[in-house]
């Protein structure tokens, strides 16, 4: 009787997943509270035919090659940057992403983050906390509308086209976007959205959302040249990842008030927030939790596992990751 594959989960996952695949594989699991530096993860993946992954575990060209019994590298996440899908393909490993899933989840959470911008709710919620609410005033912490308002994406796949359905049915937005490929018309006709060049997309839209992949043709798509297009009573939200947008250039920016305001998910060299914009005071900043419910976070590690059961018992994955 052959034995069961093994599988290494790299970091803290819901027991019931952990137990799920117990009843298919043998499981190695990261019990402590900590991401495994690459080296480490090399040493602890010796002999295990899988690997469990969220967006942050280092799978490189180095580790590949050090782990010549890996077949399957499954994430719970839907970005896959960590990972070097070139080298794993080149090595016959399978590579899986948690799409779909967190889809809704993650477009309330971007939709919260631009409401939170446009109106200065973390702002003024820092000043009653302080104690310096003493009066009101006409003027007191207007913001910008955001219904009747132009709303910008970046990026308009799965989790942008569920922003602009909040946007344009939920608020009345005007939807404008740029993405690599223009959408198909029955996709923008429901949302009346319009395919712009980035250049009109910076000009035009009051709040930009950004939600395009990281890849080394995104690093910095927003910086201080885009940002000097934008309107000075513009917001930026990124739920997308960090790098896209020059947290340093967007922290200036955000001081010399050349926009209104942003809202931010996602940061480069994440958890180190740039402390720049720290000292921001119109700014809205959380720690990468746009997918953050039990169920959908459940949901993403359930396609990991099931993925993971899935090649390592000779079946076709459920959610691919090509090279």
């Amino acid at each position: 009787m052959n034995p069961k594959p093994r599988v290494l989960i790299a970091r803290q996952i819901f027991p019931e997943i952990v137990e799920r695949l117990r009843r298919h594989v043998d499981v190695t699991t990261n019990d402590a509270p900590v991401d495994w530096p690459r080296d480490e993860l090399i040493a602890r993946l010796q002999g295990h035919d899988g690997v469990f992954v969220a967006a942050t575990e280092p799978i490189d060209a180095t580790l590949v090659a050090a782990c010549p019994q890996l077949k399957a590298v499954c994430s719970m996440a839907v970005g896959y940057n960590n990972i070097d899908v070139a080298a794993c393909s080149a090595r016959g490993i399978t590579v899986t992403n948690a799409p779909d899933v967190l889809t809704d989840t993650t477009a309330d959470f971007g939709f919260a983050l631009m409401l939170a911008a446009a109106r200065r709710i973390t702002e003024s919620e820092h000043f009653l906390r302080s104690g310096r609410w003493q009066r009101w005033s006409h003027d007191f912490f207007c913001g910008a509308d955001v219904h009747a308002a132009t709303l910008g994406i970046l990026g308009m796949g799965r989790i942008g086209q569920a922003i602009a359905r909040r946007g344009a049915l939920g608020f009345d937005m005007k939807v404008i976007y740029h993405n690599r490929s223009r959408l198909a018309p029955e996709l923008e006709a429901p949302l009346g959205a319009r395919w712009v060049d980035k250049e009109t997309l910076l000009r035009e839209a009051d709040h930009l959302v950004i939600v395009v992949p990281y890849s080394k043709a995104s690093h910095h798509a927003i910086g201080a040249a885009e940002l000097a297009l934008m309107k000075p009573t513009a917001t930026l939200t990124n739920v997308a990842r960090g790098g896209v947008v020059d947290d340093a250039a967007l922290a200036q920016a955000l001081r010399e008030r050349k926009i209104a305001a942003a809202a931010l998910d996602v940061f480069e060299g994440e958890p180190e927030v740039h402390a720049a914009l720290l000292a921001v005071p119109n700014i809205v900043l959380t720690p990468h939790i746009a997918s953050a419910t039990v169920a959908t976070r459940t949901k993403m590690a359930l396609l990991a596992a099931d993925n993971l059961i899935a090649v390592l018992h000779g079946r076709a994955p459920l959610t691919p990751v090509k090279a």
